[in-house]
């Protein structure tokens, strides 16, 4: 239970963050503290809670390129993507159709 709970959050991160243009890459130890940050602002997610104003507004701000790469196709499985989906359209953003993140696209 609790990976299916993880596996929605991450699919919850993963489908709001909207590919940013950024000067330079970001290293992996920044890609692993904006994943840590994003978790952590939207684990009520997680016990199926609305997402807050805090943690929409970190989906905002995080890069696409640090999340999709830990979408393997055993954390897909578990994810209910049109859950995933409702809830980042109540954050206020549009969900692409046909976006494919790691082992997930979207319908």
């Amino acid at each position: 239970m609790k990976a299916i709970s993880w596996a929605c959050m991450v699919l919850f991160l993963v489908v709001l963050w909207k590919v940013k243009m950024a000067s330079a890459e970001l290293s992996a130890a920044q890609c692993k503290e904006e994943r840590r940050i994003g978790i952590n602002a939207c684990k009520p997610v997680i016990y199926g809670k609305l997402p807050s104003p805090q943690c929409c507004e970190r989906v905002r701000v995080s890069h696409i390129e640090c999340v999709c790469p830990v979408v393997t196709p055993k954390l897909a499985a578990l994810v209910d993507v049109n859950r995933a989906i409702r809830l980042i359209e109540g954050c206020g953003r549009r969900v692409p159709r046909h976006f494919k993140c790691g082992s997930i696209t979207t319908p």
